[in-house]
């Protein structure tokens, strides 16, 4: 057994420069794993995070998004979550959260990803080896999830999506499905609303309309299955793109609407865009403070459902390794991964996810700086 030192990026306070720190990685106990981070995805939630938008106490390692190779594994450790055998130098995908599976939401309700313990791990303390993504080296604790990527299936195919092909995993399993025919809207073509795309494509819809921009991102929605794309930059209010929806649904609006734009207007606006007895599925608002006036009388009268969905169970990892495995030869999806950066490179990350010139960024945290 080995033990490593590790370059890792840390948020020290929101706001402020993030920091390059050099600590120790030990050598894996029992059932414990340690894995030579390839690809760490940027996601939205560690923009907000930067902007301290989401509550935190001291300084942490980012990144929740994880693609890597076994580097060591602890006594005891011969399979992933799965059941499926592993050994050194087999890709893995994880993401650095752990629900204590001894609780009332764990147990009893049976949905882990309400868990009031899941991010004590994301948490962290910085000095403290990481199981975070944006680090050389991450350490797995013994109820981390973790699962084998096939080897013909690519890496960036996986993180493509990040934490937001799991997320909306959950979020169709809440929703209920989609009936094959639906005309579903799209808020956001972000990671998040590209898999909305995808799965809505999937599920059968008969309409796609993804609400979005700038228009790179818009065009990938369109590689992915929508069927019509309504651009921020052409219809510039709201009373606009409410109107071009109901143009495209024959006046009567969308069966399913998704927000997965992660502003929080957006949740007003796609009110507006629900048919009578149709869904909203609110998946974006995780880490986007706010309020908006909403006028309660509209949803009672047209029976709508509202839904809101958070996170993911392990399980749902699982299931986007499998959608990457049987579709990445069908659609672009390894293409999703628009811009690489190396560790050194986080801040500028974080600022091109921002000013949202990426499509999906990820880390490369071996990546020697240009």
């Amino acid at each position: 057994m080995v033990s490593r030192n590790a370059r890792r990026a840390v948020l020290v306070n929101p706001r402020q420069a993030i920091e390059n720190w050099e600590g120790a990685i030990p050598a894996p106990g029992p059932e414990e794993v340690v894995i030579r981070v390839e690809f760490a995805g940027v996601c939205g939630t560690d923009v907000h995070l930067w902007h301290g938008e989401v509550p935190l106490s001291g300084p942490i390692v980012l990144g929740h998004e994880g693609i890597g190779v076994i580097e060591e594994l602890g006594h005891g450790t011969a399979t992933d979550f799965a059941g499926t055998p592993i050994a050194s130098r087999d890709r893995v995908y994880w993401v650095p959260i752990s629900p204590c599976h001894r609780c009332y939401y764990c147990t009893v309700m049976k949905d882990t990803s309400l868990c009031p313990s899941l991010f004590t791990a994301l948490f962290r303390p910085a000095q403290e080896a990481p199981s975070n993504t944006y680090t050389e080296y991450a350490w797995l604790p013994p109820r981390m999830a973790f699962y084998r990527i096939p080897e013909t299936t690519p890496s960036e195919a996986v993180i493509a999506f990040g934490c937001a092909m799991p997320t909306m995993l959950q979020g169709f399993e809440r929703l209920g499905g989609i009936t094959p025919g639906q005309t579903i809207v799209i808020q956001g073509c972000g990671p998040v609303g590209l898999a909305a795309t995808l799965l809505s494509h999937l599920a059968g819809a008969g309409q796609v309309i993804v609400v979005g921009a700038p228009q790179h991102r818009l065009a990938m929605a369109g590689r992915l299955g929508a069927t019509a794309m309504i651009s921020l930059d052409e219809y510039k209010t709201d009373e606009h793109r409410r109107q071009k929806v109901l143009d495209l649904t024959d006046g009567r609006g969308a069966d399913v609407v998704i927000e997965a734009a992660g502003a929080v207007a957006a949740f007003a606006e796609g009110l507006k865009f629900v048919g009578r007895g149709g869904r909203y599925l609110i998946v974006g608002l995780w880490s986007a403070p706010g309020m908006v006036p909403v006028e309660p009388r509209l949803l009672n009268n047209a029976n709508v459902k509202i839904i809101g969905t958070a996170i993911y169970e392990a399980r749902h990892l699982y299931e986007a390794i499998r959608i990457a495995t049987q579709y990445h030869a069908q659609f672009p999806l390894a293409e999703v991964v628009s811009h690489q950066f190396s560790l050194a490179e986080t801040e500028n990350a974080l600022r091109a996810v921002k000013d949202l010139r990426t499509i999906k960024a990820v880390i490369r945290p071996h990546q020697v700086s240009v």
